[in-house]
Formats: structure tokens, C-alpha cells, sequence
């Protein structure tokens, strides 16, 4: 009998919505790797240039504090205007942001390669640090958009979640070899080459995307949150280098704390606010980016003071201390490959929790270095700590963005990569005074490693905790 599709019946009955797929298909593997490729360019701009800044300062004659801004320039605008350039990307469009940063990037890399003197390196560095900001939220937040909830999303971000944490120690590696063998130019020289690799592919694959609607810039919200930022981290930065009994530090760590606490009045009195404080509120969002912070700041410190150790007190080569964390590299890799799958097993509150305890257990093994031996305890350590490390990115970065609106997710990732940011500026500021300051090198070290073992095991438990009574059903 035919069937009559005009009929109530048929016009009512519900059309089934088709799966998600679990594969990648040839187009997404390949706006996967152009977003992580640009992801690990960021991520290799935090340390390439760590082993050549005592080559760099004699060529250009700049300072030892001179050598501190080397690394601050970068890291005051990476960090200051990523919530502002996540909310633009929002509401201009993220491809649009996400390729102007790229140029930016690159051609403030050129500016550092061809650098003629102190002020014009300094600059190149600064854009760079401004080419970053724009491109980590946007990059992050296309990711999002592009891959929807479930395996395919887990995947992605393991990907880059792996590449991520790989760029760092690679730049560590890459920065010696280089300086060693092409001088100290050629590390930035090597950022440019990847910027202009990314730019190559990357208009054609993207698509742009933005929220629906569009309402007006948070104009306070972004002044004084930016403005907030910006002093906390140059306080924090140069506390490294001078100690926190300077006067500009003081005052630029009293000011951050009273911009940001007026940014938190401005926003919950905004119309349109720059950051959703109900969003700041859900324990996801919340418990998620405090264990992002945690699990950075930590790790890039232990990766910092373990260089010292490795260096100036078992007097290992640059090459021998290439070779340790080379071997943190792989377990990082590997790690990314299992961390989804432990993830879609059990969950990723669970799996954040889980790998913040197993990252600080693993660093507080570190307490058993000695003067005079501690290779092949260092290299075990660190890289289980890795794997723990990676686990906790990917999670967190899943805890904070899943359930969130793709109009949100540039807000959503926004937070997420501040917190990334944020995590890797402030963590060797902070306890780098702790390693410089407590009798030998040796000592500041066992300190070190004895704090941030001890936060990261607090950090589980109160993240644990603090997951476990959220009510997202999706990161259960």
C-alpha cells in the first residue's frame, strides 16, 4: 500500500538526527593540525629563547635585568589581553582574529630576528607577546566550535593538549641546539618560519564564526581587567629578578588587585559583561580553572628549577639536560594519546582530580635528588609528572568548555587559556624567589619541589571536592 506523505502522520513523524562521527575526517585532521600548529608555535615562544639569553645579552648588550624583560615583554601582553581578545573574537569573528594574530606574531618574530638593538628586540618581543593573545582564545575557541561534544572533541584537544606541553620542552631543546649552532637569531628566526607556515594554510581551511548577535564591548570590564593583569604579572615578573621589597613592585601588585577587584564590580553590573560572573560561579568553570592554574604553574616551575639542578649541580651538558627532558617529551605524547580515552571512561572531573595528585605525588619523588647523583630519578620523575600534567590539561580544558553555548565558547576558552597563560607567567616568578633565596642552589631546589608538590596534592583534593557536588551531567 502507498503511503500517503501528506497525511498528519507523516509530516509530524520525527525525523531521526543523525549521529556524531567518531572519525576525523581529512578536512577536520587538517584544521586540527593548523590549530595546534599554531598552538605549539605559542607554546615554543615560552622557552626557546630560555638558553640563549646569556648569548643574547652580550650581542645586544643588555643587562642581567635588561635580560628579565626579554621574557617579560612576551609574557605581559600573552597574558593581559587574552579575556579581551576572547570576548572581540566573539563578537568580530574568531577567524578573522585568530589569522590577524598570526601575522602579528610573525612579523613581530622578524622584527626580534633582525633586532639591531635592546629597544627594538624588546618591541619585537612585546608584539609577539600581542600576536599570542589574539591567536591562543581564538585558536581554542575555533577548536571548540569546530569539533562538537564527545570522542571527537576529546581527541582534538588531547591533540593539542599534547602539543602544547610539548612546544615547551621542545623549545628548551631547540633553543640550545639552535644557539649552539646558528646563534641566538635563529630561535626567533625559527617562530617566524612557523608563523608564516601556519598563515599559509590557515585561510583556506577556516571558517569564520562569531555570536549570533552583537552587543557592545565591555569597554570598563576590559579596561580594568587588562589594566589588572598587566600589573600583577610585570609585579610577579620582576619580583623574580629584584625580590618583592621594590617599590614598583609593591605598587604594581597593589594596583593589579584593585583593578581586578573593580572588575568585578564593573562586570556584575554590566549589560553585556566581558566576563559572565554566573559563568565565573558554576563550579566547573571554577573548580576546572583552579586546577589549570595549578597543574602550569607547577610544572613549568619544576621543568625551570630542574634545569638549574641538572646544570649547575650534577654539572650535566646542555646536550645530557636536552636528552632528560626529550624523554619527558615522549611520555607527554604518550600521554596524550590515552588521556581521551581515560577521560571517556571516567569522566573528566574525575580524571582532573586524579591527575593532579598522581603530577604532585610524582614531583614530590623529586625529594630524593641528592648532590652528587639524581639522572635517572629526575628524568622518571618528571616525565610521570608529564603524563599526570597532560591528563590534567586535557580535563580541565573539557571540565571548563563542555555544555557551554558556542557563543559562549570564546568567553569559555577565553578563561581557559588566561588560566593557561596566567599559570606559566606566574609559577617561576613566584617560587623562583624560593630556589634563589634559601642557602645553596641545591637547597632552594628540595624547597621548591617540596611546595609545589605540596599544593598540587591540596589542589586534587579541593578540585575532587569541589566537582564532585557540580551538577553538569555532561562531565560527570
Amino acid at each position: 500500500m502507498a503511503i500517503d506523505s501528506s497525511s498528519p502522520a507523516a509530516v509530524t513523524a520525527p525525523v531521526p538526527t543523525p549521529p556524531a562521527p567518531d572519525r576525523l575526517s581529512g578536512r577536520a585532521r587538517l584544521v586540527l593540525l593548523v590549530l595546534c600548529a599554531a598552538q605549539f608555535m605559542v607554546s615554543l615562544d615560552f622557552s626557546v629563547l630560555n638558553v640563549a639569553l646569556p648569548v643574547l645579552g652580550d650581542d645586544l648588550g643588555l643587562s642581567r635585568s635588561g635580560l628579565q624583560w626579554a621574557i617579560t615583554a612576551f609574557a605581559l601582553p600573552s597574558g593581559g589581553f587574552l579575556l579581551l581578545f576572547g570576548r572581540i573574537a566573539d563578537l568580530y569573528g574568531r577567524r578573522r582574529l585568530f589569522l590577524t594574530g598570526l601575522v602579528v606574531f610573525g612579523a613581530a618574530s622578524l622584527l626580534a630576528t633582525l633586532a639591531w638593538n635592546p629597544a627594538v628586540f624588546l618591541t619585537g618581543r612585546a608584539l609577539q607577546g600581542l600576536g599570542a593573545a589574539a591567536i591562543v582564545p581564538t585558536g581554542m575557541s575555533l577548536l571548540t566550535t569546530t569539533f562538537p561534544e564527545g570522542p571527537l572533541r576529546d581527541r582534538a584537544l588531547g591533540i593539542s593538549g599534547t602539543l602544547l606541553s610539548l612546544g615547551f620542552t621542545v623549545g628548551m631543546v631547540a633553543g640550545g641546539t639552535l644557539t649552539d649552532t646558528l646563534g641566538w637569531r635563529s630561535t626567533m628566526g625559527l617562530l617566524t618560519l612557523a608563523a608564516v607556515a601556519v598563515l599559509s594554510t590557515a585561510p583556506a581551511l577556516l571558517t569564520e564564526s562569531r555570536t549570533p548577535d552583537r552587543p557592545r564591548l565591555d569597554i570598563p570590564g576590559a579596561v580594568t581587567v587588562t589594566g589588572g593583569l598587566l600589573a600583577v604579572i610585570y609585579a610577579l615578573s620582576t619580583a623574580a629578578e629584584h625580590g618583592f621589597g621594590r617599590l614598583d613592585v609593591q605598587v604594581s601588585l597593589a594596583a593589579g588587585v584593585v583593578l581586578l577587584a573593580a572588575f568585578v564590580v564593573v562586570e556584575s553590573r554590566a549589560s553585556a559583561p566581558l566576563v559572565s560572573l554566573p559563568m565565573l560561579r558554576q563550579r566547573t568553570v571554577a573548580f576546572g580553572n583552579l586546577g589549570g592554574l595549578l597543574t602550569f604553574s607547577m610544572m613549568s616551575t619544576i621543568v625551570f628549577v630542574l634545569t638549574l639542578y641538572l646544570q649547575e649541580v650534577l654539572d650535566l651538558s646542555a646536550f645530557g639536560t636536552g636528552l632528560v627532558f626529550g624523554v619527558q617529551g615522549v611520555a607527554s605524547v604518550a600521554a596524550g594519546v590515552y588521556a581521551p580515552k581515560v577521560i571517556g571512561r571516567f569522566g573528566a572531573r574525575r580524571t582532573l582530580a586524579a591527575s593532579l595528585l598522581g603530577q604532585g605525588l610524582f614531583i614530590a619523588a623529586l625529594l630524593g635528588l641528592g648532590t652528587g647523583s639524581g639522572i635517572w630519578l629526575a628524568t622518571a620523575a618528571v616525565s610521570l609528572a608529564s603524563m599526570c600534567h597532560l591528563g590534567a590539561i586535557i580535563a580541565y580544558g573539557l571540565t571548563v568548555t563542555s555544555g557551554v553555548p558556542n557563543e559562549e565558547q570564546g568567553l569559555a576558552t577565553g578563561l581557559v587559556t588566561t588560566t593557561q597563560q596566567v599559570g606559566l607567567t606566574i609559577g617561576i616568578p613566584l617560587l623562583g624567589v624560593l630556589a634563589t633565596t634559601h642557602g645553596s642552589l641545591f637547597d632552594g631546589v628540595r624547597t621548591v619541589v617540596a611546595v609545589a608538590a605540596g599544593l598540587l596534592v591540596l589542589a586534587a583534593g579541593v578540585v575532587g571536592t569541589g566537582l564532585r557536588r557540580a551538577q553538569r551531567p555532561s562531565q560527570a
